[in-house]
């Protein structure tokens, strides 16, 4: 009898306890109706999660406002219609297209350790990632070849670079991005948690060879030509710069060539800052096929 009694007792003990526990796991679980088959949370504490928040969400709202800014200037001002000018407009639009479609995800994906918006959202979360990148990519690669034909051959620019053109190729960079992007993800848009180990998680994975590719193509590649473009276009700059001066040093003396000498160096440093500030802001979205990962984005 007494065994039978202390049996009920800590039967009646150990239950509130039980509940707790489940409670507790419960509360860890990004689907807690799920107990078996959802992700566990990474919680951040409170003061830490409130600091990413209005930073990041800072860092939209610029992003969309900057954006924004040139988009209403250069599509209000006629006289802003030029080439280059729509060849920024298109990069601009990229951007802002960033801010308000894929920063606000990501903002809460990477605080709160938890994919919450189902696997349509997934799908469409990476097809509008990859295309947004890709067309980033192409429209600064029209541009540095802009740049280009304006330095290295200014005499034939204004028939080679024509608005007509331009329009094409910025028309032509989005269809390639967009159709880069579902070739790349085929697989992915069919069956979206294909990869997923758990409900609460929004992951894509590519072998090897689709890694490579992607990094070729969206990386590689276009970093290569804007730098090389860039190189040639500073070298050309730097030479029509010194045929210039020379014809006014006999009359101004050497402090004409300590002046260029610096201006040049400055330069230089200014086209070495930009371009590395730019592989450097590109490097962390390709690190898993940097480091041979077949994830490539988690």
């Amino acid at each position: 009898m007494r065994e039978a009694a202390r049996a009920q007792q800590l039967q009646v003990t150990t239950s509130p306890q039980r509940w707790m526990m489940d409670g507790q796991e419960a509360a860890e679980l990004c689907y807690p109706q799920l107990l078996n088959s959802s992700c566990r949370r990474s919680p951040r504490p409170r003061t830490e999660a409130l600091l990413l928040y209005a930073l990041l969400s800072s860092i939209t709202v610029l992003t969309i406002a900057l954006n924004l800014l040139i988009v209403i200037s250069i599509s209000h001002f006629r006289q802003l219609h030029t080439p280059t000018n729509l060849l920024l407009l298109s990069l601009a639009i990229s951007d802002l297209l960033v801010g308000l479609l894929l920063m606000p995800v990501e903002m809460v994906r990477v605080i709160e350790s938890c994919w919450l918006l189902g696997e349509v959202m997934c799908a469409l979360s990476y097809i509008i990632g990859f295309t947004l990148t890709s067309a980033s990519v192409g429209n600064m690669v029209l541009i540095s070849i802009d740049r280009y034909v304006a330095i290295c051959h200014p005499l034939h620019y204004n028939n080679k670079i024509t608005r007509s053109r331009i329009e094409v190729c910025v028309c032509l960079c989005w269809a390639c991005s967009l159709l880069y992007s579902g070739l790349i993800l085929k697989d992915h848009l069919r069956q979206p948690d294909r990869h997923n180990s758990c409900y609460g998680e929004c992951v894509v994975v590519m072998n090897f060879v689709s890694g490579a590719l992607d990094l070729l193509i969206t990386f590689i590649g276009p970093c290569s030509a804007i730098v090389l473009l860039y190189m040639r276009v500073f070298v050309v700059a730097v030479s029509q710069a010194r045929a210039l001066r020379s014809h006014i040093t006999a009359v101004a003396g050497g402090s004409v060539t300590v002046t260029a000498k610096r201006s040049e160096r400055k330069a230089a440093r200014t086209l070495g800052v930009v371009i590395l500030v730019f592989l450097m802001t590109f490097c962390p979205y390709f690190y898993p096929s940097f480091a041979g990962e077949d994830t490539s984005n988690t």
